[in-house]
This record gives C-alpha cells, structure tokens and sequence, in this order.
C-alpha cells in the first residue's frame, strides 16, 4: 500500500543540518550569534550560494530566521534546496532508527521520492 505524505518542516535536528550541508556541499554550519541584516539571531548558521546573509537555524524552536531581501540578498531556490534536504536526511535517519529500509529517487522536477519499506 502506498501513501503521500506532505511534511511541514521545522529544523531542529543538528545531525540533519549537517547532513543536509554535506548532501549540498555546503560549508559545515557553525554555532554562533549572526547578523541577519538588522537583527541579531542565535544558532547554526548555514551559508548558502550567493546569499549576503546566513540562514539561522534555531535548533530549540525549529524557526529558519533570514532575510534574503525579496530575491535580491539570495536566491529563494538555494533555501528551497536546503530544506529539502534536511526533510530528507530526517526522513532517512528516522526511518533507519525505526528498522526501515529507505529507497531514494531524484524525479525529473528535481523533488526527491522516498520509498520507505519494513525489513523483511
């Protein structure tokens, strides 16, 4: 039986983050207070392609605090990919932890399709 699932993302898992940097190549996230144009926010920053500004995540809340200025401080795309692929490394971890075997599939519009199955 199969089912779709639609997951609202809060980023709160650090292995995730992480994993989610390596999956991208992106720069490890470091810990720290960071400047997000005119306000000060605390947690990992992850510094995406052509951004000004990091993304800040607040692993306590699961907020992602940014200000990409409409498109003109980053492109909205590159924080698309990022979540995506926190969901999945989530996804992936989760499943494992629960004995599940976990099937990725990249489809041509670039979303990504888990098949997640009970080990025999």
């Amino acid at each position: 039986m199969s089912h779709i699932v639609q997951i609202k993302t809060e980023v709160k898992d650090e292995t995730a983050i992480f994993a989610a940097c390596r999956r991208l190549g992106l720069p490890e996230p470091t810990r720290n207070k960071f400047q997000v144009y005119a306000v000060e926010r605390e947690g990992l920053g992850v510094n995406l392609p052509g951004w000004q500004y990091p993304v800040v995540c607040n692993t306590n809340t699961g907020a992602v605090d940014f200000d990409n200025y409409n498109g003109y401080w980053g492109k909205q795309e590159e924080l698309d990919k990022f979540l995506q692929a926190y969901a999945v490394e989530k996804a992936i971890y989760e499943a494992q932890k629960g004995g599940y075997s976990v099937y990725e599939e990249t489809l041509p519009d670039g979303s990504i399709k888990l098949n997640i199955t009970v080990e025999a």
